[in-house]
């Protein structure tokens, strides 16, 4: 089955070099065949990389990433050119890639997702990165509603949001973490660790890094590991 590697790019956070970054990361550490989709607001000027319009905009407008809940819809799988059972990859436009990224996505779970990286949000699962087998729980996005989403209890931190409802829907999810080279990159001072230490990146560990909570690597190129790799 493909493989297929999405990200979403929508409003002006964000310019065009962080998916013109992401894939170039992606292309360059991954040699199994795959595409590379963006959902995007609007027609962007990506060379090489697929473009779908995002088609729930309003979702876009409140906090909490409910937009990409719209990748469970078989309906919507099948107009992106995705069948099912293959394997469709997540990814945070702000990731950095640092190492080789077959044997993650080499897996057989209906989804599987970054867990036990956050500091201060006490839900599990973080959706810097996560890996769905399309056609298997469409009901992540058939049952999904805000009124749902508070009426059925499901906890949040500071605002409701698609992994507090990807936990409540899916808890015993695959998990990636550390042991997989998968980290989450923590503010100075914050419990746990600063950053990624630089031995780790040497060993070739690491293979991705996220930046959760609307960290920016552009801001820490002052580190060599960043530049070497966020390019």
């Amino acid at each position: 089955m493909a493989l297929i590697i999405t990200t979403w790019f929508w409003g002006d956070k964000y310019g065009e070099h962080y998916v013109k970054k992401l894939a170039s990361a992606v292309h360059r550490n991954l040699t199994e065949a795959h595409r590379f989709i963006a959902f995007t607001d609007s027609p962007r000027h990506l060379p090489g990389i697929e473009q779908y319009t995002i088609p729930d905009m309003r979702l876009t407008a409140i906090p909490g990433c409910f937009v990409r809940l719209r990748l469970f819809d078989p309906e919507w799988q099948a107009k992106c050119g995705i069948k099912p059972g293959d394997r469709v990859v997540n990814m945070d436009l702000d990731l950095v890639v640092t190492g080789p990224l077959d044997p993650l996505f080499d897996r057989k779970d209906d989804f599987t997702i970054l867990q036990n990286i956050n500091t201060t949000n006490k839900c599990p699962y973080n959706g810097s990165i996560w890996m769905l087998k399309a056609g298997a729980r469409p009901d992540v996005w058939s049952d999904f509603s805000l009124d749902n989403y508070h009426k059925l209890g499901v906890p949040f931190h500071a605002f409701p949001d698609d992994q507090g409802w990807f936990h409540y829907k899916m808890p015993d999810a695959g998990a990636w973490g550390p042991a997989d080279g998968v980290y989450g990159y923590k503010k100075k001072g914050w419990p746990g660790a600063d950053g990624i230490p630089e031995s780790q990146l040497a060993d070739k560990n690491t293979r991705v890094v996220a930046f959760p909570g609307w960290r920016d690597p552009d801001k820490f190129n002052h580190l060599k590991w960043i530049r070497d790799h966020w390019r």
